[in-house]
């Protein structure tokens, strides 16, 4: 699934299983269990000042608290990976989208295979 995730980019069209467009891509974030994925490895700032960064990690942290989503959904999604939707319309709440539950990439347009009220609300 996660070659799903490799060709999906931000600002892609995205469509449900009955072909509606329902938003664009916002964002996507490959797993924990991808072997392509490189691992962060700490080093050792002997005597140094710690320095504050705003790292990836930390800026996906923060969204995620600001989207109140749940420890145990925080871990599913960094851990298989996501897309965060950019959905449709005024008083739409933006979704994140599993690799399951997407049916293809082709073109500039990511299509599921469910409907966008199978997808988990960010707020």
């Amino acid at each position: 699934m996660q070659d799903f995730l490799r060709n999906i980019h931000e600002g892609m069209k995205v469509v449900d299983v009955r072909n509606h467009e329902i938003g664009t891509v916002d964002w996507v974030q490959f797993g924990a269990d991808d072997p392509a994925t490189p691992s962060i490895e700490a080093s050792s700032t002997d005597g140094m000042e710690p320095v504050e960064a705003h790292s990836l990690i930390d800026d996906i942290a923060a969204a995620f608290r600001e989207d109140k989503v749940p420890e145990m959904i925080h871990e599913r999604l960094m851990m298989q990976g996501f897309v965060r939707l950019d959905a449709d319309g005024l008083f739409s709440a933006d979704r994140y989208i599993l690799p399951e539950q997407i049916s293809g990439v082709s073109g500039d347009t990511l299509t599921l295979n469910v409907e966008k009220a199978n997808l988990m609300k960010t707020h």
